[in-house]
């Protein structure tokens, strides 16, 4: 049953329409994900859906008695109200709601928030965004309208809000540029893009797929109009003799291909990869350390990062992942340690708070980095970067103060860039980033002949760039190899053979018996002794070289994946590369399986477990 109809919204500022004739509709329990380039109106889009926000022409249908609830970008809070006190009041719930108040602290809790007595007025930007965020999923709301809802919450906390979400009934209409959020969640994907909604029933990956079909179907239709265009003209050009009734139809015709409006193509980010050159000396840290008071961040980190390294840092919020990309700036100073930066790095830091002068010029912004660059392609200028960054000529010369959130994220990004830097530090690149910004970004640092650190909470983000994980835990920084889903991989094994050999220690009682004398048995009753469970001599030596196969079979992989892109265009070339990469893949698996077996047989080993 539909309980919500947009028909025909029509929504412009000023010369710029937004929303076209756009029509939109919105099924009991649906789960809508909506995706288009920042600054199209998505934002717009939600609060017109959720009665915030006037439009221009058309009108938006709501089921009787429904009640729907936003979550917006930049949420705002009373200062002088507590936390738990904004989220009673938002939900129009008195302090003596017992079982309210306790859902509450415990939602806060697994989002962080363990101070319900602090003040609103004292949050950051990050913070109010959750508190928001648990107000709303404690509603009772039919629809609930998110918009970035995975910004400022770690890996952990997206995944209980990822699992949240995919199974409660209430409705969904959300705006995120997350990935994996987006094909776990939704069952419908929804494209803004110049004013026009397309909709594919499908999630994330189904919509690629869709998507691309749709394209192709278009530059098809498009092919053909050209074909009867140009046999159009070459009759009308001929002339006609009598101007019979066909005739007449095939000139009005002819005018109706001629005035015909042609598919426009999708814009999208493209960048060629620029970086100064990098000497030996790279980026090393020595025995760093730091603390904020009581609270020790790091404790003794060492790491010499490698040229065309690609590193990903990640933990929870507040644990010091930001502070030491600060550290390595220099913005920062560190309680013990040194880090020491080569002659030849120049640093390009993306950093999370996006600090502009409003009053200035989108070019002048850019200008004040550098008005010239060499890249690959030849020279580019401060106009031609904004071009590529889809900034126009009449939006260069705007103020920055009209550019929306996510404009501003993609503009803070095209001055990094400008800087022509060998070292990237990304500060939680993805936030309020486009999918298609995003797509370009991970394209453009695939060739990017320099250093890559990121700080990241887009699971998707980190699998695609890096082949390193840094874990902050409990003050230690740990070193995992791979992306993102080999470090979960990796520690939700440890924890399974950590609970495996706590599991050992305790003796049971077939184990306590086994140490007792054993007393004489009767004759006929005799039973084999129990014996010590132990490795045979082939599983010893395959679980001394399985860790050094897997670590040889990811490397090869690696390296196959960068040689995609120097064979994009040799489709045989790339078919082999495929082919062998499928086979490694499977050989990896296999060994991965294999190590987990072993890995198991070894704390059963170490736990002195017999076998009758």
């Amino acid at each position: 049953m539909n309980i919500l109809t947009a028909e025909h919204i029509t929504k412009a500022y000023g010369v710029r329409k937004l929303l076209d004739d756009a029509s939109f509709y919105l099924q009991e329990g649906e789960k809508v994900g909506i995706i288009g380039i920042n600054g199209t109106g998505k934002s717009t889009l939600l609060k017109i859906l959720s009665g915030i926000e006037e439009y221009d022409e058309g009108r938006v249908i709501y089921a009787q008695g429904m009640v729907v609830r936003f979550l917006p970008q930049h949420p705002v809070f009373e200062p002088e109200e507590t936390q738990l006190e904004a989220v009673l009041r938002e939900n129009q719930r008195s302090a003596r709601d017992a079982l309210f108040v306790s859902e509450a602290k415990s939602m806060m809790m697994k989002l962080g928030i363990t101070d319900f007595e602090e003040k609103c007025g004292h949050l950051s930007g990050g913070q109010k965004k959750r508190l928001a965020l648990i107000s709303i999923l404690l509603s009772n709301a039919d629809v609930l309208v998110l918009d970035e809802p995975t910004n400022h919450l770690d890996g952990e906390m997206a995944q209980w809000l990822e699992d949240t979400l995919r199974d409660r009934k209430t409705a969904l209409i959300m705006v995120t540029h997350d990935r994996y959020f987006l094909d776990s969640v939704t069952q419908r994907i929804v494209e803004l893009d110049k004013g026009k909604l397309y909709s594919y029933e499908a999630n994330y990956s189904g919509y690629l797929e869709l998507k691309l079909q749709r394209e192709e179907m278009e530059l098809a239709t498009e092919r053909k109009n050209k074909s009867l265009y140009r046999t159009e003209l070459e009759w009308v050009k001929r002339g006609a003799r009598a101007r019979t009734t066909k005739q007449k139809a095939r000139l009005e015709r002819f005018e109706e291909l001629k005035n015909r409006k042609t598919p426009e193509s999708a814009q999208y980010v493209e960048l060629g990869s620029v970086a100064s050159r990098m000497g030996r000396t790279t980026i090393e840290i020595e025995h760093l350390k730091k603390s904020f008071g009581e609270k020790h961040l790091i404790e003794d980190f060492t790491y010499i990062f490698l040229k065309n390294d690609r590193v990903g840092f990640v933990g929870k919020n507040g644990c010091g992942k930001t502070t030491l990309m600060k550290m390595i700036c220099g913005m920062e100073e560190a309680d013990a340690g040194r880090i020491t930066i080569g002659q030849t790095i120049k640093i390009g830091y993306y950093a999370q708070e996006c600090v502009m002068d409003d009053s200035k010029r989108v070019i002048d912004y850019i200008r004040d980095v550098a008005e010239i660059i060499d890249t690959p392609e030849g020279k580019i200028t401060a106009s031609r970067m904004l071009e590529k960054f889809l900034f126009s000529g009449e939006d260069q010369y705007g103020p920055v103060g009209k550019l929306s959130g996510g404009e501003k994220r993609r503009l803070s990004l095209c001055r990094v860039l400008m800087e022509a830097p060998n070292v990237l530090i990304l500060d939680e690149p993805t936030n309020d980033l486009d999918i298609a910004t995003l797509t370009i970004l991970e394209s453009y640092l695939d060739t990017f002949p320099g250093i890559v650190i990121t700080v990241s909470h887009d699971r998707y983000f980190l699998d695609r760039i890096v082949h390193r994980i840094f874990a902050f835990e409990n003050g230690n920084v740990v070193q995992y190899e791979g992306n993102y889903s080999d470090y979960l991989l990796r520690k939700s094994m440890e924890e399974y053979f950590n609970a495996q050999a706590k599991a050992g220690n305790g003796k049971d009682a077939t184990l306590e018996s086994a140490d007792k004398p054993q007393a004489k048995l009767a004759p006929g009753t005799w039973q084999k002794a129990p014996r010590k469970l132990k490795f045979s001599y082939k599983e010893q030596k395959e679980y001394e070289t399985i860790e050094t196969d897997i670590t040889n079979l990811e490397e090869q992989i690696a390296a196959l994946e960068e040689e995609i892109p120097k064979f994009s265009s040799n489709f045989v070339k790339l078919q082999e590369i495929s082919a062998k990469k499928e086979t490694l893949q499977a050989e990896l698996d296999e060994k991965m399986d294999r190590w987990m077996y072993l890995e198991d047989l070894a704390a059963r080993i170490e736990a002195g477990e017999t076998i009758s």
